[in-house]
């Protein structure tokens, strides 16, 4: 029997260009991970900020990231760059989601359930790392 067919989506190129720096965020703010599309829309992972923490694939200061689904990976550690801000209404956050929505959601075909973009893996030390962080000589 045949896979079932896939709507293409793009790659995240947007992500990768953001610069913005630690201090951005704090303890308890909630975020997204923005993973892929769903309903035509930009559909990701909401966690919560915990601590800082050494973000090893991109040598940088990160953050630990809990998710409060639990899971084989309820915590994580993320770039700065992969989170938005959900609670509260941020100048920078909404331009990057902004950015990845006009780039991203002209390309593919609307979706009723979620696609996840393949953006993102997570390593053995439960480090969030986007595809392109992995290619990047660092």
């Amino acid at each position: 029997m045949p896979e079932p067919s896939r709507p293409y989506v793009p790659a995240d190129t947007v992500t990768p260009e953001r610069d913005i720096n630690h201090q951005h965020f704090r303890p308890g703010d909630p975020v997204i991970i923005v993973k892929g599309i769903a309903g035509g829309e930009l559909w990701g992972e909401a966690m919560t900020v915990v601590t800082p923490s050494w973000h090893t694939p991109t040598e940088e200061d990160g953050w630990r990231l809990r998710n409060p689904q639990g899971g084989t990976q309820t915590y994580i550690t993320a770039h700065p760059r992969y989170m938005i801000h959900t609670s509260r209404l941020c100048r920078d956050c909404l331009h990057h989601q902004r950015a990845l929505e006009d780039r991203i959601l002209p390309r593919i075909t609307p979706t009723s359930g979620p696609v996840d973009g393949g953006w993102y893996s997570v390593t053995l030390l439960n480090q969030l790392v986007h595809a392109d962080d992995l290619r990047s000589p660092r």
